[in-house]
């Protein structure tokens, strides 16, 4: 999903395609398209994960990835990824990585924090019968 391209191909139904938040302009902001049952306007950032929904059609997709995910390594950069360096694009790579870590370790930090929770009450539960 590096290439805006293969991000304008995932906008298949996209519903907002005659407003302001139109595919071509969340792929050139770094979004793909990801709907689901709950989410049918789902999009994620190629480069640091971030995923936004519930988009409205007067809604600025480089304003929200901005405004929502202010040290994304793609907006630093400032221009598409057809026209970085190699030295660049690697340099992207890395912390594209390192974002998609990051996200990892915190779903799983979560889930943890979430069974911890749930062990917790059910020994406070038998310790009080």
């Amino acid at each position: 999903m590096h290439f805006r391209q293969e991000r304008l191909k995932s906008f298949k139904d996209w519903p907002f395609e005659d407003a302001n938040c139109n595919a071509e302009k969340l792929a050139d902001a770094g979004f793909y398209h990801i709907p689901s049952d709950q989410s049918p306007d789902a999009t994620r950032c190629f480069a640091c994960y971030k995923e936004l929904d519930g988009w409205e059609p007067e809604d600025d997709p480089w304003s929200e990835h901005k405004k929502h995910s202010a040290q994304c390594p793609f907006l630093k950069f400032g221009v598409p990824v057809e026209e970085l360096s190699v030295q660049e694009l690697l340099k992207l790579e890395i912390k594209r990585q390192t974002c998609k870590i990051n996200k990892l370790f915190d779903a799983k930090a979560k889930e943890l924090r979430e069974q911890s929770q749930a062990v917790r009450s059910e020994m406070e539960t038998f310790l009080q019968s």
